[in-house]
């Protein structure tokens, strides 16, 4: 016992009166008793003055409640009734003491609110330096050096309803995205319909608050902000910021109380006790109780209760907390929850173009107002860094999946940083994405959590989220009910050495090891009430990839293989395909099954060979410095252009010929590919579709660009040609003139005139010729092209292949079945 115990009552009672007035009280009461007040009754009298009960006082002072109780209506109650001149028993509980001292005068005179306005202001000034040093800076992961929290904040939003708690049914997640279709939504299933509010705006509704959130998704960044903005008054400027790290006062030898711990920290800045209490008195603190989570499970019971306690004795002041979601089976009565939402758009490229500002030196000017609304800021200027992160992230959904998380947004920063781009081996950078969840958050900052499930090492871990993933998986189950994923944690664990396999514990430890991943890793998270997911799209697929590749024996690899190749249509499954080809080491066996599988797509269509024939001779007749494989994909999104999926422009089809050959896509999209023979086919042909859709101002205008450029280049190439171009030419109306003019010429004569353009084309071009396609043909065809490019792509990426099988794969692409059994013998 020390006798700073209770010693806030000093603010508000004449305790030197009391001690001599109760003294004398004693003397008459008990004259048998020591003289003067003991050590422990002035104690008991400052508890009762701090208004707690004797169960209460009991708990501060670690004595028993009975024998506390019993001592307080032995004295305390006795002398009082004698103080206060009442009659003796009449005393009935313990708060009667607080009202007959105050009736009687020992309570002492409050300050004004000018006293107040002028405490908050100096105090908040003390403590500025303090707010600075523990928050003003950020360093997280591989950072060589800290960095300004303003230079890289962006601004929190938060959803008011916890979305474990919404009682949805997995068809409501689903609700609006078609699994089947090829235009499967990479980032649909993680999008949050939910209302989303500014942190801000939360902070000012509620007075007391509970933010939880994933890991890494910003939480102690947002309570540092809003001790930083206080401290300067831009935010809650009648309040003294208090910040402070539970971890820290849960780990305190001295097992403080709340308000020891916060003297303890002040009073290095020539705080005192006494304004510290008057300033809690007159509820004018910010109190941001940090990481709730990070606290050990045997200090844990004690710090809520002291929270609960000193958030209710001081229920005037503003409190935030925060804590990982699914981190805490407890509630705050009083506090209002809510949860950090992912990074929308916007907010991933504010934060990135601060970061890459940040990284250049360069002076930002953010303009943070704090009016009666929020404390926003002015988007800063775009650096060409920036610029090509925010267009590579656009160009990759399963990378952009991970940018909604800040802490992934910042290892994807630092990774952008190295080389100017995203590893080549995507699959490696989500396994550092994994292990920064895995392993490396809490490692950095020094939290040592409950292993609850202890049995399972990192790899143990990562072999339990492979084996979920690849059940779920296959059963398009992107999101499970509890009890399933339970089940699938059960089938696992009961392999485990020294495994309890009784069914009862098996259950018990299942929702103990769920509920652990989602606390500590965040890796698995619950959308719904009982209703759970992968944190991202993107680690579903990486689990799953990593089942495939970590079977244990090469004939087992094999099955896993052939049977990973018959989704090789399902475009839910082609990020699979591309992180399984990272992992293999050769993907020699893998590529050749995919290729196999493509080409018996269209092996027993006739009409499609004969396609497939028209591509390889045309490809040949052609003089270009290209790949060969390059110039068929060329011809085949010439001729099947209208029929491939996603098509509303004629060159919007050319994602294959451009991942075989960069230098042959970049030549045709700028337009100067027109010299080539390629290049003429693609402006015949260009001009032949716009005939077609001649209703247009300004289709007529694009026409005669393309039409008139035609007959040029052919001159040049093909004098026949141009000759038989220009008489096309001759028969159309002067273009000059007014376009309805024209086009009451096409109604007449359009059709006619369009027919022998493709007479035309196909004579001298060997191009325009009608495939007549039917709905079988147009679906092979998509799933042909398609999964062509998937494979060329999977050639492009950081996989390891042997020189031999790559040749082989990239000469034999897109050619009819006749000629690959012909050039395989």
């Amino acid at each position: 016992m020390t006798e700073e115990q209770f010693a806030q009552a000093a603010d508000e009672w004449d305790l030197e009166k009391l001690y001599k007035d109760l003294s004398e009280a004693k003397r008459k009461v008990a004259p048998h008793r020591r003289r003067g007040l003991t050590q422990v009754e002035k104690l008991h009298l400052r508890g009762l003055l701090c208004e707690y009960s004797p169960a209460e006082i009991a708990e501060q002072i670690h004595n028993n409640p009975r024998g506390v109780g019993v001592a307080l209506s032995e004295t305390l109650y006795r002398y009082t009734e004698q103080l206060t001149a009442r009659k003796p028993n009449t005393l009935e509980t313990w708060r009667d003491v607080i009202n007959w001292l105050e009736a009687a005068g020992y309570k002492l005179p409050q300050p004004t609110q000018t006293d107040i306005d002028r405490l908050v202001r100096d105090l908040r000034e003390k403590v500025s330096p303090l707010i600075q040093q523990r928050c003003g800076t950020m360093r997280v992961l591989d950072m060589t050096h800290p960095i300004g929290l303003d230079d890289i904040y962006t601004n929190v939003k938060i959803l008011e309803k916890i979305s474990a708690r919404r009682r949805l049914h997995i068809a409501d997640l689903l609700k609006g995205f078609d699994l089947e279709s090829e235009n499967f939504d990479h980032l649909g299933l993680s999008r949050i319909t939910t209302e989303r509010l500014s942190g801000l705006k939360a902070v000012k509704r509620y007075p007391k608050l509970m933010v939880l959130g994933k890991p890494g998704s910003g939480k102690t960044t947002f309570l540092k902000y809003l001790a930083i903005q206080c401290s300067l008054g831009n935010l809650f400027e009648n309040r003294v910021p208090i910040f402070i790290t539970t971890r820290d006062f849960a780990e305190s030898k001295n097992h403080y109380s709340w308000l020891e711990f916060i003297v303890k920290i002040f009073s290095k800045y020539g705080i005192s006790l006494n304004q510290i209490t008057e300033v809690l008195e007159q509820g004018k603190a910010l109190i941001l109780f940090d990481g709730l989570d990070e606290v050990r499970e045997d200090n844990a019971s004690r710090v809520i209760k002291q929270i609960r306690d000193f958030s209710d004795r001081y229920h005037t002041n503003q409190f935030v907390i925060t804590c990982r979601i699914a981190a805490q089976d407890y509630t705050f009565e009083q506090f209002t929850e809510v949860e950090v939402a992912d990074f929308s758009d916007e907010q991933i490229k504010t934060f990135v173009i601060k970061w890459f500002n940040l990284k250049s030196n360069s002076e930002v000017t953010l303009q943070e107002t704090e009016l009666n609304s929020t404390v926003e800021s002015v988007s800063p200027k775009m650096t060409e860094e920036a610029e090509r992160f925010m267009q590579q992230l656009k160009s990759n959904p399963p990378i952009k999946e991970l940018a909604t998380n800040p802490l992934l947004l910042t290892l994807l920063c630092l990774e952008f940083e190295d080389s100017g781009d995203f590893p080549t081996d995507r699959a490696e950078l989500y396994r550092r994405g994994i292990a920064t969840l895995l392993i490396k958050w809490d490692a950095k900052r020094g939290i040592i959590r409950d292993r609850v499930y202890s049995k399972l090492s990192v790899q143990r871990k990562q072999d339990l989220l492979s084996h979920i993933a690849l059940r779920t998986f296959e059963r398009k189950d992107y999101f499970f009910k509890q009890q399933v994923v339970e089940g699938y944690i059960a089938d696992y664990i009961r392999n485990l050495p020294d495994a309890n396999t009784d069914p009862e514990a098996l259950q018990l430890d299942s929702e103990a090891v769920l509920k652990s991943i989602e606390a500590q890793h965040g890796l698995l998270v619950e959308r719904a009430t009982g209703i759970y997911s992968f944190s991202h799209l993107t680690f579903h697929e990486y689990f799953t990839a990593r089942k495939i590749v970590t079977t244990s024996h090469p004939q087992a690899l094999e099955t896993s293989l052939q049977s990973l190749v018959s989704h090789l249509t399902e475009k839910s499954w082609w990020e699979v395909f591309l992180l399984t080809v990272g992992m293999l080491q050769p993907a020699d066996y893998l590529l050749l099954l995919m290729k196999q599988h493509i080409d018996s797509l269209v092996s027993t269509s006739e009409t499609l060979q004969q396609l497939l024939i028209w591509v390889n001779q045309k490809s040949l007749s052609v003089n270009v410095p290209y790949k060969p494989a390059a110039v068929r994909a060329f011809y085949f999104d010439l001729a099947c252009h209208n029929y491939l999926r996603d098509s509303s422009t004629f060159y919007l089809d050319a994602d294959l010929m451009g991942a075989l050959d960069h230098h042959l896509f970049i030549l045709m999209m700028l337009g100067n590919s027109h010299t080539l023979d390629i290049g003429l086919d693609a402006l015949l042909a260009l001009t032949y579709e716009r005939s077609k859709i001649l209703h247009l101002e300004y289709n007529i205008y694009a026409f005669k660009g393309a039409f008139f450029l035609s007959c040029d280049r052919a001159m040049a190439i093909d004098p026949v040609l141009g000759q038989a171009l220009q008489d096309l030419k001759q028969q159309l109306p002067n273009l000059e003139e007014t376009v309805w003019k024209f086009k009451e010429w096409w109604k007449v004569y359009g059709r006619d005139w369009t027919e022998k353009l493709l007479a035309v084309m196909i004579n001298h071009r060997n191009i325009g010729h009608s495939w007549q396609f039917y709905k079988r043909h147009i679906q092979s065809l998509n799933q042909y092209y398609y999964t062509n490019k998937l494979l060329v792509d999977c050639l492009n990426s950081d996989c390891y292949v042997s020189r031999e099988i790559r040749q082989q794969i990239e000469e034999s692409l897109l050619l009819p079945i006749a000629e690959i059994e012909k050039r395989s013998k």
